[in-house]
């Protein structure tokens, strides 16, 4: 760590001293802070520890690194080259955004260069990932102002976009898990697309391994809740978010197939079953677009687990999570504000 330091220090030198290199200092910054943290704080009232932003970006990566080695054991090297192109444009787009505004680069592209690539399917074309990554941070986060001002999760901005912009890549190509051969090869139907066509459930135990098709990281779904349960263990995250949105899918289909006659999944089928176990723990919670007050969390985790029934039970759209979260992001002002004037309202 001591050369690490000694070339960052020598690299400081000859920036300071030069114009034109003086405009990348912040991606000297940034690998000064990712390697010995950072010794700057927030003023009061939200004073927070020298590591914290880095140990809360940390612990989330470490949380999904189950899911992560799980899907190249399934799906082979083709997914970690899409978590490599994730990194590599998303990081272009953050560098250029913090040279132009000569302000520092926030840690929390590294979440989100994990994340993405595991919301898509195995077998996306790399050029796929590159133009979805590059238009999540670009119109999900920069264009508000970069980490910590935008009001979507810059995922699943760039999901929703590949989703609308290709439609048979991010729809009609799911492999089955083949270990060791690659993500080209046998290709089946989704757990909730057999459901919606043929009322097929899968096997509990499928789901909970990951012995079926789905996106990258959201089928070894015992890895999921292991990285879940360590997060709100650490606290990370706020318990509230994840518990409101899974027992709310779990109860609703029952609720409603039983008073309205609808045909909605089973509620455990549906909770262990495409993206909600990923989306619950590791995308609803994000601090920056997720409600801020306690009673907005549980009504924000409610209207999460309501919305995504009804995409998946009534649209056309097989997968609701996606737009469930979009959705609740683009509502978290207002839940915040509604419960801030209910609690301090004028008597």
């Amino acid at each position: 760590m001591k050369l690490i330091k000694d070339v960052l220090g020598n690299l400081n030198g000859v920036i300071q001293k030069n114009k034109f290199l003086a405009k990348f200092k912040p991606v000297l910054n940034a690998m000064d802070e990712f390697f010995f943290g950072t010794s700057r704080v927030t003023s009061l009232p939200y004073i927070l520890d020298y590591i914290d932003i880095k140990r809360f970006m940390s612990f989330v990566v470490i949380a999904l690194i189950p899911a992560t080695l799980a899907a190249i054991y399934f799906w082979g090297l083709h997914i970690l080259a899409m978590i490599i192109v994730s990194y590599a444009f998303g990081g272009m787009v953050e560098v250029a955004f913090a040279i132009t505004r000569k302000k520092e680069i926030h840690e929390g592209f590294l979440v989100t260069g994990l994340i993405f690539p595991l919301i898509l399917p195995p077998a996306t074309p790399l050029w796929v990932v590159a133009v979805g990554v590059v238009f999540g941070v670009l119109f999900g986060k920069e264009v508000f102002g970069g980490t910590g001002r935008n009001i979507f999760n810059p995922a699943i901005v760039g999901r929703v976009f590949l989703t609308i912009a290709f439609p048979k890549i991010m729809t009609l190509n799911w492999p089955l898990p083949s270990i060791g051969v690659g993500a080209d090869a046998i290709t089946g139907a989704t757990p909730l697309a057999l459901f919606k066509s043929q009322s097929i459930v899968n096997s509990y135990s499928n789901l909970l391994f990951g012995f079926c098709s789905g996106s990258a990281g959201e089928t070894f779904r015992i890895g999921l809740i292991a990285g879940g349960i360590f997060l709100i263990l650490t606290r990370i995250i706020d318990w509230r978010i994840p518990l409101a949105a899974l027992s709310t899918i779990f109860v609703f289909p029952h609720l409603s197939n039983h008073f309205f006659h609808t045909t909605f999944a089973p509620g455990l089928f549906q909770i262990l079953s495409g993206g909600v176990l990923l989306g619950a723990f590791f995308m609803a919670t994000d601090p920056v677009t997720a409600p801020f007050t306690k009673s907005g969390r549980w009504i924000g985790g409610i209207f999460l687990g309501v919305l995504t029934v009804l995409i998946r039970g009534l649209s056309g759209y097989v997968e609701g999570l996606v737009f469930s979260i979009l959705l609740l992001n683009a509502c978290t002002p207002l839940i915040d504000t509604l419960v801030l004037k209910v609690r301090y309202r004028r008597k």
